[in-house]
This record gives structure tokens, C-alpha cells and sequence, in this order.
């Protein structure tokens, strides 16, 4: 008999009519996942939820390579196991599969035929209500030699699940549009975003830069913009300036970022006099969907400042609190990253992770829990915090991730992104309205996701303080 270390099989002659062997499997959105990638079956009543209207989503309508595939398990890991030739198999799929079902396959001998030691199997699929999924038949050819080996490890395949972003997307339905100063959209890419965020119905774009390029972008990227308004400029400093403009007067409740550098977009923002401050010091954060991390992971700053000071970081964290709350994370944990995870004099960073907490116990910072200096492998993994010894209730489940400077902020997220397989919507808080900070290189899903976060930021501050900021569609 196999364990859970050894696989072992059941030759012709030691299998007797009536025999029967199974095994029980829940059914996964991974397991959907995996079905897709092997089977290149990406039939949207298996994996869109919007076609399938919620009931059919995430159905194998007992297709033969999933529920086909628990019985070959069967025959080919338990009875007969090793060894086994499948010769044919005859099954009907009596009803669906859905997320969540568990599926028992199971399998008995009907005949043995014996010179080409031959068995015919019935099997059967039952869900946990003990209904028939699958019934039918399948014909073998058992092994005659015995075989006993180690098991098999199956390797560990990851998928870069990006259900972060959908939910995130999801709290902006049912809002008006916000209208958004988009500045120099002079590229496909810039004009391409700004039009995808309007279809999805989060912003409504005022289009601000020199009108012909504007136009002959939308036209390389294959995008109507007759809807939409342009504001001609002769430049991209100008365009930046007019931008903030708009915003200074209530026209507009958001600014993105279109074919022009961050440097030179905040240029305008930041001047005191004629920019977008207000009393917390401007910062960027990163709202990462990484696979297989259980919750947004917020990484600050990695855009704007620098090398900040004590005074800036605890903007920095302000401002990140604000961001948590707004896309629902009541108490956000805030881990204050540094190299190590005690207070070392040598280390600046470990002197201001400590102080950043001192002023949270007195109520400088307020709105979430804090904790540092703390290394990024106890910030994110409690295993390594409890083999550390950190007694913490940030360490292992920090949601907010406050790095020493841009370049570990910067390095940080890159790595995430192009080593882990995750998503990484920018936004820059702590001005008069959000800023949507897009790339060239950002997926649609990014892209949108980064307008979702700033329109639901500025749907917070239209309610706490009423203003000009939206426009009905």
C-alpha cells in the first residue's frame, strides 16, 4: 500500500474483482487556474465571473482533464498505480463543479481479463452531497512487476494571481468619474491610459499639452479622444503649470502624470507659493499586489523624497495611514524598515525607526500601529520574526512597509515587480489632490489600479471637505 513518502503499486495478479480505491480533492480557484494553463480551455464560464454572472464562475463543467484527471490519479498512484497503461476510458459529466466542491474519485474492478492482463474499472465522481459528478468506465493495463519508490515531489507552481487590484477597482463602481488634469499625454501610452481609466468610468480626462501632439499620439494609439477636452499648451513645463492651475481654481480633483518626468511634473507642484503643498510634506507610495501575499503591501517612498529626514518620515507614515484607511484597512501596521532589527547607533535609519515610534506612543502619529526598526524578512514573514524572537504585532503582517530612502524604496518595489511577479500602483500624497504617477511599462491593470486609488483618495477628501471636484459623466 502507498504512504505518504512511498508509491507502490498492485500487480495484475494481486487485484481481485471488487477492489476499489479513491481519492478526495477541493476544488480551487488555482486548481481552475492550472486547468487553463495546461489545457489552454479559457472558456469564460470557467474563469470570468462577469459572463459566468457569479453562478457558473469558476465552473469545470466536469471536463475530462480535471474530473477525468482525479480518476487517472487514481489508477495511476493507487489501483493498480506504477506501471499503469490507460487504454481507453468511456465518462459522463453529470453535473457541474464549482468553487469549493469536494470531489471524491473513485474507482472499482469490473473484470479482469487475463494474457494481456487487462482490467476494466468502474468509476465515479461524487460531490460532497454524495451526487454523481462523473460515472463511467475505464480500461487498463495493470503491471505485472512490482514497484516500490520513493514519491515524487510535484514542483511548486506559482501563479501571479492578481485579485488585489480587481477588489481595489470594484470599491470605485457607483461614483462619478473625477475630472483629472492629464498632463503632456504626448505618447500612445499616456493617451492610452488616460482613455482606458475614462472607459472604466473612474476619471474624466482634461487633456493638457500641445494640442497636435495630443492628437497624433491618440491617433498612433488607435483612441477616440472627441469626448474629450484639451487644454493646448506649448510644452510640458507648461502643461504642468496649467495643471495645478486647474486644480488651484476647483476644476479639476486629480492630476496624472502623462509623457513627461516626475522631476519635472512636481516642479510645479511643490513650489509653496503657486504649487498644490499643504502642511504634510508631498510623498509617494506604491500600493503592491504581489502573488501570493495575502494583503496589499504599501511601500513608501520610493519617488519623491530622497534621503528624509525624521520630520519627513513621519509625513511620510501620515500620509500612508491615510492611504490604508481610504482602501480599507481599518488599523494598517506599519513596519519602519531598516537593515537590522535593533536599535544600533551606527545605523541612522534604526535611531529614526525608533524615535517614529515614540512619537506614535504619544499620539504624534496616529491611526495605526507601528513598529521598527524592523528587517524586511520580519516585517512581511512571522516565521522569521518568531525565529528572531520579535514579539510584535507588526512584525510578520505589516501592511505598510516605510523604507530608509528612495533608493531602498525604489529597489524595493523594482524587485518585487520583475523578480516577484508583482503589480505596483503608484500614487503621490500629501498635495491638494492625488497624483497618478504612471508608466510606459504599466499593464492596464496597474494603470488602472493607480486611477482607483487616487479617485477613491480624492472621493475621501471631497467628503470630509466638499468641493468642485467631480463632474457627472
Amino acid at each position: 500500500m502507498s504512504s505518504p513518502e512511498m508509491i507502490e503499486n498492485r500487480t495484475f495478479d494481486e487485484i481481485a474483482v471488487g477492489d476499489s480505491a479513491s481519492i478526495t480533492r477541493i476544488l480551487s480557484e488555482r486548481d481552475i487556474q492550472l486547468f487553463a494553463l495546461v489545457s489552454g480551455d479559457v472558456n469564460p464560464a470557467h474563469l470570468d465571473a462577469e459572463f459566468a454572472a457569479g453562478d457558473l464562475f469558476g465552473r469545470v463543467i466536469a471536463h475530462g482533464l480535471w474530473g477525468g484527471g482525479l480518476i487517472s490519479a487514481v489508477l495511476g498512484t493507487e489501483l493498480p498505480g506504477p506501471g499503469t497503461i490507460y487504454l481507453s476510458q468511456s465518462l459522463r459529466f453529470r453535473r457541474p463543479v464549482g468553487l469549493g466542491d469536494t470531489i471524491t474519485a473513485s474507482v472499482t474492478v469490473k473484470e479482469k481479463r487475463p494474457g494481456h492482463e487487462v482490467i476494466l474499472f468502474d468509476c465515479r465522481c461524487v460531490n460532497q452531497q454524495g451526487e454523481d459528478v462523473i460515472t463511467g468506465e475505464a480500461e487498463v493495463r495493470a503491471p505485472t512487476e512490482k514497484v516500490r519508490r520513493p514519491r515524487i515531489a510535484l514542483p511548486d507552481v506559482q501563479i501571479s494571481d492578481h485579485d488585489g487590484y480587481r477588489r481595489l477597482i470594484e470599491q470605485t463602481a457607483g461614483g462619478d468619474p473625477v475630472l483629472t488634469a492629464v498632463v503632456h499625454p504626448c505618447s500612445p501610452a499616456a493617451i492610452t491610459a488616460a482613455a482606458n481609466a475614462a472607459k472604466a468610468g473612474l476619471i474624466l480626462p482634461l487633456l493638457i499639452g500641445p494640442e497636435a501632439r495630443i492628437r497624433k499620439s491618440a491617433e498612433d494609439a488607435g483612441q477616440d479622444i472627441s469626448a474629450f477636452r484639451v487644454v493646448d499648451t506649448l510644452h510640458s513645463h507648461a502643461a504642468a503649470a496649467r495643471a495645478v492651475e486647474l486644480v488651484r481654481s476647483g476644476e479639476a480633483g486629480l492630476i496624472m502624470k502623462g509623457s513627461l518626468h516626475t522631476d519635472e511634473l512636481m516642479g510645479a507642484v511643490v513650489p509653496s507659493a503657486t504649487g498644490l503643498r499643504t502642511e504634510r510634506r508631498v510623498s509617494h507610495a506604491y500600493v503592491m499586489d504581489v502573488p501570493g501575499h495575502p494583503t496589499p503591501l504599501i511601500i513608501t517612498d520610493a519617488a519623491i523624497n530622497i534621503e528624509p529626514s525624521l520630520e519627513d518620515k513621519a509625513d511620510i507614515i501620515r500620509n500612508a495611514i491615510d492611504l490604508a484607511h481610504v482602501i480599507g484597512i481599518e488599523e494598517p501596521k506599519v513596519a519602519i524598515l531598516s537593515a537590522v532589527e535593533t536599535v544600533n547607533p551606527a545605523i541612522r535609519s534604526t535611531l529614526e525607526a525608533a524615535a517614529l515610534c515614540k512619537m506614535a506612543d504619544r499620539g504624534q502619529i496616529s491611526g495605526g500601529i507601528l513598529d521598527g526598526p524592523l528587517a524586511f524578512d520580519n516585517a512581511i514573514s512571522e516565521k522569521a520574526a518568531k525565529e528572531k524572537g520579535i514579539v510584535s504585532l507588526v512584525a510578520g503582517r505589516a501592511e505598510i512597509l516605510v523604507v530608509p530612502n528612495l533608493e531602498a524604496g525604489n529597489m524595493l518595489a523594482k524587485q518585487l515587480t520583475f523578480l516577484g511577479g508583482a503589480d505596483a500602483a503608484g500614487v503621490v500624497l500629501g498635495a491638494r489632490v492625488p497624483i497618478i504617477l504612471t508608466s510606459r511599462a504599466d499593464s492596464l491593470r496597474t494603470s488602472l489600479a493607480s486611477c482607483a486609488v487616487a479617485v477613491l483618495l480624492a472621493r475621501a477628501a471631497t467628503k470630509a471637505s466638499p468641493g468642485p471636484l467631480v463632474r457627472p459623466s
